[in-house]
């Protein structure tokens, strides 16, 4: 079976980055090694583990009946709302009892190659500080309330979790051929803006969505973005927005669905015959697209979050 990922590597160490492949260049801190985790998990202040409670409030004030029915499970699983910024250990036993996941402490984004390396090994990698009450609303790089409370509930999620492990495997083979964009595009697509039909209404699993009050309303309920059933190929090709809200978003049936598309698709083929730059805007809509909600691209159209107009 032709699968994702490189199967003959092996993960057991972090394997050596050919010299030819090209990634964004990333100065190590000197405190941590060449896996990049950090010696131990911040201990959070009270006014820090504040910041954690009332993000936590402010988003269950918004994700009832707009958050996949997994998340909200794995919140629970994981008693992600008990007060304070939850404690790694703690949390990475109970994720390996579930799952075979635990989390580990990293001080900033880190190296493709690395995070690959720690998916493949079932570890995910989480930011070892939090926002400030001046960032509360909006943070260019991803704190641990993003990564831990956006993504790790999804880790609860056997199928998902299998997923996400395929992902990390998957990073090797597409910096093979240079094709980390169309397999950044994947992620960015699922894993970060990822939407599911349940009981034929659109829910979020994506954590960019989960970890933001506005993003959360108007990739479920806005009129402005397209909603598209994901199409891996289709989403490999597409160019996304990073530091706005996005114009499309794809959608999956299941999240066996999800693992079909991806980890069952014949990647050494597709990334033959990708092209180094995308091919579509992240407006797009286009022939072979099963269309959920064509959207009126309204807030792009208005010029998006620099004119201040209304995500609707």
């Amino acid at each position: 079976m032709a699968t994702i990922a490189e199967p003959e590597q092996s993960f057991s160490v972090l394997p050596e980055m050919p010299a030819d492949v090209f990634t964004a260049p990333l100065k190590r801190p000197d405190h941590v090694g060449e896996d990049w985790l950090e010696p131990k998990q911040t201990e959070y202040s009270a006014q820090e583990d504040a910041i954690w409670d009332d993000l936590f409030a402010r988003q269950m004030d918004v994700l009832p009946g707009r958050a996949a029915s997994a998340f909200i499970e794995g919140l629970e699983k994981l008693d992600l709302g008990k007060g304070g910024v939850p404690d790694f250990a703690q949390m990475s036993e109970e994720l390996d009892r579930l799952t075979g996941w635990s989390v580990v402490p990293v001080p900033m984004l880190i190296p493709d190659h690395v995070f690959f390396w720690h998916l493949a090994n079932r570890r995910f990698p989480a930011g070892n500080f939090i926002r400030t009450r001046e960032t509360f609303d909006y943070i260019q790089e991803p704190d641990v309330f993003h990564d831990v409370f956006g993504h790790v509930p999804m880790l609860t999620d056997p199928t998902f979790a299998d997923y996400m492990q395929e992902y990390g495997k998957a990073g090797w083979k597409a910096m093979r051929y240079n094709r980390l964009k169309a397999l950044g595009a994947l992620y960015w697509y699922t894993v970060e803006f990822g939407l599911i039909l349940e009981n034929d209404e659109v829910r979020a699993y994506g954590a960019g969505i989960l970890s933001g009050p506005t993003e959360a309303r108007f990739a479920v309920e806005a009129t402005s973005p397209n909603r598209i059933m994901l199409n891996v190929d289709r989403v490999m090709r597409t160019d996304y927005v990073i530091s706005d809200l996005q114009p499309t978003y794809f959608v999956i049936e299941s999240f066996e669905d999800l693992y079909r598309q991806t980890v069952e698709r014949d990647f050494d083929r597709l990334y033959r015959s990708l092209p180094p730059s995308f091919t579509y805007a992240n407006s797009a809509v286009i022939d072979v697209d099963h269309v959920v909600n064509r959207g009126t691209q309204e807030y792009l159209l208005r010029g998006g979050r620099g004119s201040n107009a209304d995500p609707v």
